[in-house]
């Protein structure tokens, strides 16, 4: 069979809302990323085929196809063509599937797929509210209310209604945000991150220049207690910002190759695409569908869940990685070990090819095979990716 080769990985340090990113237009930051991947890989630029790049708060600066901008704020020539995804927050681990799907079907050799999102500069819901209030209409059709009467699909409600299906309390979604933040805190100092972050040049508060290299939003100094004092985002219920994934700024990216072009490079790759798949699921809910979506993941390749060796399920909000765990039976010391989006930040279009990205040299660093991905997807969807490092 056809394989799908990844032959270079990068990504941005994540940076806070209105932080050391926020200087960055969208499109810039995420030509940094693409041409980090023409140097990692050696690809020549007039041999990629194409560009994909997920991003889901598609308006502004992130509008009118933000692929093909990045290509024309990159190194690439003009020749290399660009398309842009939203499949939420699974929009570039999507954009990993197309682009692997391309090379593996011969059409293609060499594709990059990618994500960004700056979340400071096009803050989330903008394309959904800013229609809205300016009488353009909404997404929820007569159809959809008709099929879903009890109301707007809401991530906040979902991750409430799974901390009450699987019975969670506050203390425990704390202790799992504590340990993301000091096992990114962890990561950070034995310098895990060193190889897989591009270092982008920001202007500070005080006017200096300096490389932006490092997640802004780890917190070192992290206490349950801390914790525990932030506000619940609603009454009675269990999540707060601090058990949620952080609002983050950031790009990343893979090369993505075929055998062909493999062989042209004369270069090792980093891990090739042993599974891919994704699935709907309930949209009310929401975030459950990552469980559903690996448990089919792992029977269409064989596989039993002992026999991947890290993890990686995105850190939306805390119940999910946790109610993941639970019905996988999987092993929690090989989840999300460098840390997730509750301390790293999530940075929604960008999340997908940062997670594989860091997936990708955790799988080196500790001399390990397999490697999985998943995340919940607003509408109730999931990607599932698994590689295999070489």
């Amino acid at each position: 069979m056809a394989e799908a080769y990844i032959v270079a990985a990068a990504r941005t340090a994540g940076g806070r809302r209105n932080g050391k990113l926020s200087g960055w237009h969208p499109v810039d930051l995420a030509a940094q990323v693409i041409n980090a991947l023409l140097d990692r890989s050696g690809v020549d630029p007039a041999r990629v085929d194409d560009v994909l790049m997920g991003c889901v708060s598609q308006v502004g600066e992130q509008s009118t196809n933000v692929a093909r901008n990045a290509v024309l704020a990159s190194r690439l020539p003009e020749s290399v063509p660009g398309t842009s995804i939203d499949r939420q927050c699974g929009s570039s681990q999507q954009a990993l599937h197309f682009a692997a799907q391309a090379v593996m079907s011969g059409a293609m050799d060499f594709v990059i797929a990618a994500g960004v999102e700056s979340m400071s500069r096009v803050p989330m819901f903008t394309p959904s509210e800013l229609a809205r209030t300016n009488g353009l209409g909404y997404y929820m059709s007569p159809e959809m209310r008709a099929r879903y009467p009890g109301g707007d699909f809401s991530q906040f409600v979902g991750a409430e209604m799974i901390v009450s299906k699987y019975g969670y309390t506050r203390a425990q979604l704390d202790e799992y945000a504590l340990l993301s933040h000091q096992r990114a805190a962890a990561a950070i100092e034995t310098n895990a991150f060193k190889d897989e972050i591009v270092p982008v040049e920001v202007t500070l508060a005080d006017g200096e220049r300096t490389l932006h290299t490092v997640d802004e939003g780890v917190r070192f100094g992290a206490t349950l207690e801390g914790i525990a004092s932030v506000k619940l985002l609603r009454e009675g219920g269990c999540i707060s910002a601090a058990n949620a994934s952080q609002v983050c700024d950031g790009a990343s990216g893979l090369m993505v190759v075929s055998a062909r072009g493999l062989e042209e490079l004369g270069i090792a790759p980093l891990a090739r695409i042993h599974h891919m798949s994704v699935l709907g699921h309930d949209p009310v809910i929401m975030l459950e569908a990552p469980i559903p979506a690996t448990q089919r993941a792992l029977k269409k390749a064989g596989m039993g869940i002992n026999e991947i060796d890290l993890y990686e399920v995105n850190e939306a909000f805390a119940p999910i990685p946790l109610a993941w765990l639970r019905q996988l039976e999987a092993d929690p010391a090989r989840l999300n070990v460098h840390g997730g989006a509750i301390s790293l930040g999530h940075p929604l279009g960008a999340s997908g090819t940062k997670l594989m990205t860091t997936l990708i040299y955790a799988l080196r660093r500790h001399n390990k095979r397999y490697g999985l991905q998943t995340m919940c997807e607003g509408g109730g969807m999931a990607n599932v990716t698994i590689i295999e490092r070489l």
